[in-house]
């Protein structure tokens, strides 16, 4: 399996959780220089990629929605010009309500986009105002009949929970709402409060309170439980979908495939050696206008780097880990290597080991950070 990640850094506002590669945009000429540059990344790897065939392209960011037709069309022909893409490739774009017009879905539907995953977070509008989005509840729910319209059918929306002074019951009301729709997958985060952003800011003022840990894991159970009862697969902690709607992309990461990765910011990972582009779009502008890749960082995986970073993505799978192929893999006996570990984890209910597989219980799974720091230990 061959990924392709191209980063968009832009955005019209940004949100207040949000410590990503990205900013607002400041002015059309910025988009255009930056579009520029990534054709001419694009250009840089032709000669190394020439005989591979990519099985996925993912769009993410940042807002890649907030591209204008004619932008999208340019970076897709690029990368068709460039690169060997599968006929049956998953291409997907992260969409962000408020961003999106029929033109532009039928630009996407054009390129060769069959997958999109669209930013709801919460169905409440004085929550997503809270949280800094730039959309209501009724604009997503436009764009989300539009691109039904158009003809996209493999479709994610993306939900948020333990927001500040969300409470229980809207959660499930956004929920409700979500499985409605009935989109092809759901993807379900307990938010995160990440340094340097607003929202750091905001609970450091005493501004909210976060949910306490055990209405966090109260919550997650309830949203496996109901997509369940809904007939959506829990394949990830926190990915949910319809039978064969698994988002290919990002299994690509959790089975430590390899991927190329595009764009500020961008990271990609390629016969064991793990790579990032430098984050500042000018210095990404500035090194590509020399024709040198944007690289800042390179990471050659020793074999227990690969070990311990298959064991946490795999992990992070329903499936887990798969024994003999793990071994076969990684050329080492899983079991001996961490049998005190698996024992012990075993005893505690939060993993299980069946038919040549080990993965997480219920219990295992809400706590799944701790758990998998015992296999770096």
């Amino acid at each position: 399996m061959l990924g392709l990640y191209i980063h968009i850094p832009f955005c019209v506002e940004k949100c207040f959780y949000c410590d990503f590669n990205s900013y607002k945009i400041q002015n059309k000429n910025e988009k255009k220089e930056y579009i520029k540059n990534l054709k001419k990344e694009i250009n840089l790897y032709k000669e190394e990629f020439k005989d591979k065939y990519f099985d996925t392209i993912f769009l993410g960011g940042g807002t890649p929605s907030i591209l204008e037709s004619e932008e999208l069309e340019g970076i897709f022909n690029e990368i068709y010009k460039n690169f060997s893409i599968l006929k049956d490739a998953e291409i997907t774009i992260e969409c962000n309500p408020g961003t999106l017009t029929k033109k532009k879905l039928q630009t996407m539907k054009k390129c060769g986009v069959n997958r999109l995953s669209i930013g709801l977070q919460t169905t409440q509008n004085k929550n997503l105002k809270y949280i800094g989005r730039i959309h209501t509840y009724e604009i997503f729910e436009k764009n989300y009949k539009e691109a039904l319209e158009v003809g996209f059918e493999n479709i994610n929306i993306d939900l948020m929970y333990s927001l500040p002074n969300q409470s229980f019951d809207e959660y499930k009301e956004s929920l409700d709402k979500v499985i409605k729709l009935s989109p092809t997958h759901i993807s379900s985060y307990s938010l995160i409060l990440e340094e340097n952003t607003k929202l750091h800011k905001m609970y450091e003022n005493k501004e909210f309170e976060l949910n306490s840990d055990e209405l966090d894991i109260k919550i997650y159970d309830y949203t496996i439980d109901k997509l369940k009862e809904n007939g959506y697969n829990h394949y990830e902690i926190s990915n949910y979908s319809k039978n064969n709607y698994e988002c290919k992309h990002n299994i690509i990461y959790w089975k430590c495939e390899n991927y190329l990765g595009l764009g500020a910011g961008a990271s990609g990972y390629i016969n064991n050696i793990r790579y990032k582009n430098v984050d500042s779009i000018n210095d990404y502008n500035s090194l590509l206008k020399n024709n040198q890749k944007p690289i800042e960082e390179i990471n050659k995986l020793t074999s227990k780097d690969k070990i311990e970073e298959a064991i946490i993505m795999n992990l992070r799978m329903t499936e887990g880990i798969d024994i003999l192929e793990f071994n076969k893999k990684y050329d080492i006996n899983f079991k001996e290597r961490y049998n005190t570990i698996l024992e012990k984890l075993k005893y505690e209910n939060l993993i299980i080991e069946k038919n040549n597989r080990v993965f997480f219980t219920r219990r295992g799974r809400q706590i799944s950070n701790t758990v998998l720091i015992e296999f770096l230990e």
